[in-house]
């Protein structure tokens, strides 16, 4: 009976590590052009005091572009970092660069 378990239970974890892999199921290279809403979210620095938040909308229905939406909002810039860049030939330098921000979608 216990070598029934184990086995089991062997048999069990085995499933588990195959069926997970690292491939994210909704990732895509391809938007559905049959009927769906391809969306983009970019933040343009405006001045040193501003940034500009610009999302835009494409709707697809039966393989046509139904519509563009594009919306832009002004939002506060984050101001200065000092970081290191490298130009093409692999040499360093402290430079300071406008911070950008972090995007998080939540879609439900």
């Amino acid at each position: 009976m216990k070598k029934i378990k184990i086995g089991s239970v062997i048999f069990i974890a085995m499933a588990l590590l195959i069926s997970c892999d690292d491939k994210n199921e909704d990732v895509t290279d391809a938007v559905n052009h049959a009927g769906s809403v391809e969306s983009s979210v970019t933040v343009e620095h405006l001045d040193s005091l501003h940034d500009v938040l610009v999302t835009k909308h494409k709707v697809w229905s039966n393989y046509l572009e139904h519509k563009n939406i594009e919306y832009r909002d002004t939002i506060p810039a984050l101001g200065i970092e000092n970081t290191v860049g490298e130009n093409q030939d692999g040499e360093t330098k402290q430079v300071s660069v406008k911070k950008d921000y972090e995007i998080f979608i939540t879609v439900k």
